[in-house]
This record gives C-alpha cells, sequence and structure tokens, in this order.
C-alpha cells in the first residue's frame, strides 16, 4: 500500500549546521508513527519539512507516491497535511466556533451583503466536536477558557474537518497533566480510527507507546532507530531514546565511591584502642574514679581523711 508521506534520506542545513541527515519516515492511512527525540534532536525541523515551511536539502519527499516540494503551509494543507503545534494557533479571546473555522470562514450573500455564515459555522462546531467525542457546554465561550486538552481536541477536529488525510501533531502532551494528556491520546486514536495517518511529536515515549504503531527515534539530526511496536518493548524504547550506551557510562561516573561516614560536613574517625583501654581502666562505668582512684580520691592532700581536715 502507497504511503500518504515518505521521507527517505532527508537532509536540512541551515549554513554549516546540520539540522538534519538521512532520516527516513512513513506514514500510512489508519496508523501514528511516532517522532521520539531529545531536545534538539531535530524533530522540530521534520515537522517544518512536512508541514511545508521549509524545503528538504537532500532526499526525496513523496506525498502518495509523488515527489514533492511544498512551498507553503497552505500548499501542504492542500495537499491534505494539516499541522497542529504546541501553541494550537488560536486566538484565546475568540469563541470556539471562530477558532474552528479560523482563516477559512464560509460566507453566504453576494456583494456588499456578503457576511459570514454565523449559524452554520455554530452547528458545524458543535456536530464536529460531538463526531470526535467533545461535548462542550457552549461553543460560544471563549476558547481559552476551555482546558488544554480540550483547546488540542478543538484543533485536532478543525483539521479532520477541512479534509486533512495526515495530522501532523507537535508534542501535544507536553504541557498537560496525566488525565489532560490521556484524553488528547484517546482523540489521537479516535483519528486514525477515522483513517488518517498520524505523525506524533513527542519526547515521552509511555504516550507514544500507548498509541504509536511505529517509531522513529532521531538524535542529533540523525536517525538512531526505526521500529515497529512488534519489534520492541516500552522498556528498550526508553532505553534507546534516553541515550542507550551514553546513558549507562553516565550511571557508572555518577555511582557513589566508597568514603568515611561523614557527620556535620567532617568525616568520622574511629577512636585509638589504645586511648580508649586507659580512659576504660581509669573510669567506671558511670564515669567515677575507680580502684585506686576511687580509695585515694576520698583523702585530703596530707592524706588524711577529708573530713578531719581543718576548715578555713
Amino acid at each position: 500500500m502507497t504511503a500518504l508521506v515518505e521521507l527517505t534520506d532527508v537532509s536540512k542545513f541551515y549554513g554549516n549546521i546540520r539540522a538534519l541527515e538521512g532520516v527516513s519516515l512513513e506514514v500510512h492511512a489508519g496508523e501514528i508513527t511516532c517522532v521520539l527525540g531529545d531536545n534538539g534532536a531535530g524533530k522540530s525541523t521534520l515537522i517544518k519539512i512536512i508541514a511545508g515551511l521549509h524545503r528538504h536539502d537532500a532526499g526525496t519527499f513523496e506525498i502518495e507516491g509523488e515527489p514533492a516540494a511544498l512551498g507553503s503551509p497552505r500548499e501542504a494543507l492542500d495537499r491534505g497535511i494539516a499541522t497542529v503545534y504546541q501553541d494550537l494557533a488560536v486566538v484565546p479571546l475568540m469563541p470556539v466556533w471562530r477558532n474552528f473555522f479560523l482563516g477559512s470562514e464560509p460566507t453566504k450573500g453576494a456583494g456588499p451583503f456578503k457576511r459570514l455564515d454565523v449559524r452554520r459555522m455554530r452547528e458545524t462546531t458543535r456536530a464536529e466536536l460531538l463526531r470526535m467525542g467533545i461535548d462542550l457546554r457552549d461553543v460560544d465561550q471563549p476558547i481559552g477558557t476551555l482546558s488544554g486538552g480540550e483547546r488540542q481536541c478543538v484543533a485536532i477536529a478543525r483539521a479532520v474537518y477541512f479534509g486533512a488525510k495526515v495530522l501532523v501533531l507537535d508534542e501535544p502532551t507536553a504541557a498537560l497533566g496525566v488525565k489532560q494528556s490521556g484524553v488528547v491520546l484517546k482523540y489521537v486514536a479516535a483519528a486514525r480510527d477515522a483513517g488518517l495517518g498520524v505523525v506524533l511529536i513527542t519526547h515521552n515515549p509511555h504516550h507514544a507507546y500507548l498509541v504509536g504503531d511505529r517509531f522513529v527515534l532521531l538524535k542529533r539530526g540523525a536517525m538512531a532507530g526505526s521500529h515497529a511496536k512488534s519489534e520492541i518493548a516500552l522498556d528498550e524504547l526508553t532505553r534507546q531514546m534516553a541515550g542507550g550506551s551514553e546513558l549507562e557510562q553516565l550511571s557508572h561516573e555518577l555511582a557513589r565511591a566508597p568514603g568515611p561516614d561523614v557527620i556535620g560536613g567532617r568525616a568520622v574517625e574511629e577512636p585509638d584502642e589504645g586511648l580508649a583501654d586507659e580512659v576504660t581502666e581509669g573510669t567506671g562505668a558511670a564515669g567515677k574514679p575507680s580502684g585506686e582512684a576511687a580509695d585515694k580520691g576520698g583523702e585530703g592532700p596530707s592524706g588524711a581523711p577529708a573530713a578531719d581536715r581543718p576548715r578555713d
């Protein structure tokens, strides 16, 4: 089956800086391809190439089997590629329905009587959100009053409505809590079930493994691995993303070295055994003089009993 989007040995350079080199990726309908990597791995550059913001410098980029060199995000959208960035490209003070149609507002009337078809936009927004399983109280409320997870879901529903075949999601769960992340992942899976090819950019292998079908790992702009879900376990995926052998070497370097016990910032030294014996011989259990010292302790300086000493 022909891939919706296929990148083969794609590279991107900014002067002498290598942002991407030799990266390959396939996106199929009804599948989620997860791109994982640490900060600076090249994930953002890969998104920009797929979304039409930047052109690749080497390699091949195909859309449904045809070579492509996208010149703008609008061209990418016309070819069926929609991208949802971390900032979601929404206007917080505008109603949900205005944000849903932002930049593609339907109109009615002609000439000087041409105006926004508000009723259609409200009804369509409510219906599309319900189809994705999102039941908002009121589509007239400002989108800024929604939770982060709900805003992500509105952006996903908008991309589906406008005919996206490929949905690119840039770190959709990065700023969300556990519960909201679960909500977003549920709608990502719903987009997959609707027949879309999804590219999920994330640095969280646990989220990726829950919904992903394929995993592409990037490291410093290069491919660090490409696996189907059946070929790799979560622990190994996490280890490879975290650095693998580099992380093991670091753990050895950071291992606690054996040393003396420390109290109050100073090392505690063992007492001298000879000194300890002398102290024990001259002192009783309660710290009183013992033996001869105890007998002599009751005499005065002249050897007379203390009771017979003259008083001043």
